[in-house]
């Protein structure tokens, strides 16, 4: 990960937001302390195709349409 000072961030803006839009991360310091972290947003389709491959591995799926052979009691 780039670390940057803030007046370096200013000069060269569209550079650094580029690298960004890569997927880079950037940390960005005032006097040499860290003020903020310049992250690229995460894809929400690539974000719920990631937590639907997990679910995938635990889940149980089964025939959810067929009637099953248990007869229910009906509450009155």
């Amino acid at each position: 990960m780039e670390s940057i000072a803030v007046s370096k961030l200013r000069e060269n803006m569209v550079l650094f937001l580029n690298k960004v839009q890569l997927g880079e991360s950037i940390t960005i310091t005032s006097r040499g302390t860290e003020i903020a972290l310049l992250v690229p947003i995460k894809n929400k389709k690539e974000v719920s195709r990631n937590a639907l491959k997990q679910l995938r591995k635990t889940a149980v799926v089964g025939d959810v349409v067929s009637p099953i052979e248990d007869e229910w009691k009906a509450l009155k």
